[in-house]
């Protein structure tokens, strides 16, 4: 067994429509994929980000396991971005709240969290690895 990369990041939305609209804005794309739910309403959308077109999926909440935890935690994805406090202060403008102030973790790394509009925490950082692995300069 192997994992063989990162496939779909999930976020859940009460407001399916609102989340859709607010990530819209954020990434400057609209989603790629939509799917209603059974009562007609918009419950899935998902868009295609960054150099490696990683999915981002928002699912109505009402998919949510009924035992999953409804606040805040546990791990935290972090996109890479050229300009951390640029992102950062991008998100606060839309609406986000920050969750972890931009902290300094060693040499090129440094990471922030903010929670969405609607409760996930999008985490954020600068990565020299991951500038080296898209620019075609890292080896295996």
């Amino acid at each position: 067994m192997s994992l063989r990369g990162f496939a779909t990041l999930n976020f859940y939305a009460d407001d399916v429509p609102a989340a859709v609209a607010w990530y819209t804005s954020l990434l400057g794309i609209a989603p790629y994929f939509e799917r209603n739910g059974p009562d007609g309403s918009l419950a899935y959308a998902e868009f295609r980000v960054g150099d490696l077109e990683a999915e981002l999926g928002i699912i109505s909440s009402a998919w949510r396991r009924p035992d999953a935890a409804r606040t805040p935690g546990g791990a935290v994805m972090h996109w890479a971005v050229d300009d951390l406090e640029a992102t950062v202060a991008r998100l606060r403008e839309l609406g986000a709240t920050e969750w972890e102030p931009i902290t300094h973790r060693g040499e090129g790394f440094t990471t922030a969290s903010v929670l969405d509009p609607f409760g996930n925490v999008l985490g954020v950082m600068t990565n020299p690895h991951y500038v080296e692995r898209v620019s075609g300069s890292a080896t295996r």
